[in-house]
């Protein structure tokens, strides 16, 4: 089963090197150990856009769509056989990035 494994942050561009080492550390444990499907960071919420296109015309609006302290950093989709091995992954990433995370499976097909 996959799983998305949030990073919640409160700050853009926060990352120590210690901490990029650590990411990177753990990214080579998953691909090593099969869990890895794909991992990214994200840049600033104040770069996204927001589209809604549910009436006649799409409407573009710079920003994030919820303003908030908090906000998706980056993530990690990773392959597992059940939800404790998923969370047991996601709070070695939570220590490798130093940052809270979120567990969240993808619906079932």
């Amino acid at each position: 089963m996959q799983y998305l494994v949030s990073v919640i942050d409160d700050r853009t561009g926060s990352a120590t090197s210690d901490e990029m080492a650590a990411i990177d550390t753990f990214n080579d444990r998953l691909v090593a150990e099969g869990h890895w499907v794909f991992a990214g960071g994200l840049a600033s919420p104040s770069s996204a856009t927001v589209i809604d296109n549910r009436g006649g015309e799409a409407l573009f609006t710079d920003g994030p769509f919820l303003e908030s302290k908090e906000y998706l950093a980056g993530f990690w989709v990773i392959n597992a056989p059940d939800l404790d091995v998923a969370l047991a992954l996601a709070a070695e990433g939570s220590k490798a990035c130093n940052r809270r995370v979120e567990v969240r499976p993808f619906l079932e097909e």
